[in-house]
């Protein structure tokens, strides 16, 4: 380390005096100068993911569409993301809702928006809550999104900042919104997607977010966008589903390369798919796999660690709308159909999956 020494000290006006600074020193700028404090490791710290091995997936709330009421859900489970498993109780949500985005840092998991009634009053939301995804316990306040939504809320991040995306507020919106994840407080509006939607899924790298085919109210969309996390502004298109031309309401997770889309409902037979992208190139989504289940899936959480993707929970078509409480999981960097996890504590659509340990994270 090098040493700042002075020769000698003389007074205001001496010949010898070198450099002189003399009156008041200014800082010219519309804020405050704080000096920052503590080291330079707790300034700046490690955010990497969580390893695999270790990495912890948490799936939160509930809300599931019929013609029979099914009140909301407050319930978080959580499971090992390397393991096999039932998945075991983790807390509450401050508040009962279903259906609303999910992102995560290294430390914290955050919860926004969702649906908090039964189908005969239904409720948009724009509660934000966060937890301690190490830990268990119940969730806190973190404070709110600029517009109450539901009905699959994309959400992504990277180890920083987390981006919620469209949903239904009632009325379909292609509102993005971001908060920085360490912190507390309102989000702040991003930009807009490509087209208002919902129904999507969402991951992410390090750099960029992907939200993935929609429901447009009525109709469907295999539309898949990207932003770049960090910055602000509009979405770009990335490309088309390949075989989801007609979904809406799947499940996605990724690694940080690749991304995972799976499940959702639509006017085909081809609803349980699972497909994947490259995220840090533009294209289709090209055929990876199928769930476990036969039937259609709508709203499953995901969850990912840099090796392992998993689905969690979610419903079928009418008459009945049935939800499941199935957890299944795949290999993100092979292709092949997906294999028997566990279960959930509860039967539930959540649409509200994350981990210490996805792709956003590095």
């Amino acid at each position: 380390m090098a040493n700042l020494r002075a020769n000698s000290i003389v007074g205001v006006g001496s010949t010898n005096a070198g450099v002189v600074f003399d009156g008041v020193t200014k800082i010219n700028t519309p804020n405050y100068f704080y000096l920052q404090t503590g080291n330079t490791e707790n300034r700046f710290p490690n955010f990497a993911g969580v390893d695999a091995a270790s990495a912890r997936g948490l799936f939160g709330g509930s809300y599931t569409y019929g013609p029979s009421s099914r009140p909301s859900s407050n319930v978080i489970d959580y499971i090992t993301i390397s393991s096999a498993g039932n998945g075991i109780d983790f807390g509450d949500l401050t508040l009962a809702r279903g259906t609303g985005g999910s992102c995560a840092s290294p430390v914290r998991g955050v919860f926004g928006g969702g649906n908090t009634g039964a189908p005969a009053s239904p409720g948009a939301n724009n509660t934000i809550d966060y937890v301690t995804i190490s830990s268990t316990g119940n969730a806190a306040d973190f404070g709110d999104l600029t517009v109450a939504r539901e009905h699959g809320v994309g959400s992504c991040s990277n180890a920083t900042r987390g981006v919620f995306a469209g949903g239904t507020s009632p009325t379909v919106n292609n509102t993005m919104d971001y908060i920085m994840i360490f912190s507390t407080g309102i989000a702040q509006d991003f930009g807009d997607l490509t087209i208002a939607r919902y129904g999507v899924a969402s991951f992410s790298s390090p750099v960029r977010g992907i939200f993935a085919g929609t429901d447009l109210g009525p109709a469907f969309s295999n539309v898949i966008d990207y932003i770049t996390i960090s910055t602000t502004g509009n979405a770009f298109d990335f490309g088309d589903l390949t075989n989801k031309t007609t979904t809406s309401g799947p499940g996605g997770c990724s690694n940080s390369t690749r991304g995972l889309i799976a499940g959702g409902i639509g006017s085909g037979t081809n609803e349980n798919i699972i497909e994947y992208i490259t995220i840090s190139t533009l294209g289709n989504s090209v055929t990876f796999g199928n769930l476990t289940t036969n039937d259609d899936r709508r709203f499953p959480g995901g969850a990912a660690s840099s090796i392992r993707g998993v689905f969690a929970g979610g419903y079928g078509v009418g008459p009945t709308y049935s939800t499941i409480n199935v957890i299944d999981y795949v290999t993100i960097s092979t292709i092949g159909n997906a294999t028997d996890f566990g279960d959930l504590t509860t039967t539930r659509a959540t649409n509200g999956g994350l981990s210490n340990g996805h792709g956003g994270l590095g």
